[in-house]
């Protein structure tokens, strides 16, 4: 399992304008099957991804994302490996 966090380092106003575009990095990370949860920090400084796969293909998919490409926000990516999860969140084991 990977933790991606998302980190604004630009102006949320610059993030609003890659906003549509990130959107549609975070469908495609869906429609490939390495994405099971994402959503806003609170406050809204980023985001988080729960992702799987391998860190290296992750690293560079992290590199095409359009908040990346803009230098609007930098990932720190964590791997951690699940050992006991609540009924129904068997998947976060994966």
């Amino acid at each position: 399992m990977l933790i991606l966090s998302l980190t604004y380092i630009a102006p949320l106003e610059k993030a609003d304008e890659q906003m549509n575009a990130h959107m549609e990095w975070v469908k495609k990370g869906y429609d490939d099957g390495l994405f099971i949860a994402s959503g806003r920090k609170v406050p809204r400084t980023g985001g988080l991804i729960l992702a799987r796969g391998e860190r290296a293909a992750m690293d560079a998919f992290c590199a095409t994302d359009p908040f990346v490409v803009h230098g609007i926000a930098q990932y720190d990516i964590t791997e951690v490996a699940f050992t006991t999860v609540a009924p129904g969140a068997e998947i976060l084991k994966a």
